[in-house]
Formats: C-alpha cells, sequence, structure tokens
C-alpha cells in the first residue's frame, strides 16, 4: 500500500497507460482525474458494494424461486 501527500495537480503513474491526477478537494473529499485506456475498468469503491449487493439479492431471489419450483414437482 501506498500512502501520500501530493500537492494540487500532481500526478501518479501506474505503468505506462494509466494516470491518476489530484485535482485538490476540502474537508473530507478530493477530486481525482483518472486517464486509463478503455480496456481498464474503472469503478468506484460504492458503485462496486452496490453491485455485489444487487448480485446477492438476484442469486437469492433465483435460489428461492428454485427451492419452491423443486418443491412444487
Amino acid at each position: 500500500m501506498l500512502m501520500l501527500t501530493v500537492p494540487k495537480e500532481e500526478y501518479l503513474m501506474i505503468g505506462n497507460d494509466i494516470k491518476i491526477t489530484f485535482l485538490g478537494g476540502n474537508n473530507n473529499q478530493i477530486r481525482v482525474m483518472i486517464d486509463a485506456p478503455k480496456d481498464i475498468n474503472v469503478a468506484r469503491g460504492r458503485a462496486i458494494k452496490k453491485r455485489a449487493v444487487k448480485r446477492a439479492a438476484k442469486e437469492a431471489a433465483e435460489a428461492v424461486a428454485k427451492k419452491t419450483e423443486a418443491q412444487e414437482i
């Protein structure tokens, strides 16, 4: 893990293709710009968690439906 304190407009390079620029912020928020190739998936942690919750709910509903269907047979 890498923890940095950086000035506004400073950037990080990840490999040769991914550039993360720190645009500044205030209080408990920071703005960043991520420049990455289109084939690289970039997602916020909040979005990943939301998708995982939706996927788990869908799988649970499918399991209940499958169990109910099996009991009817």
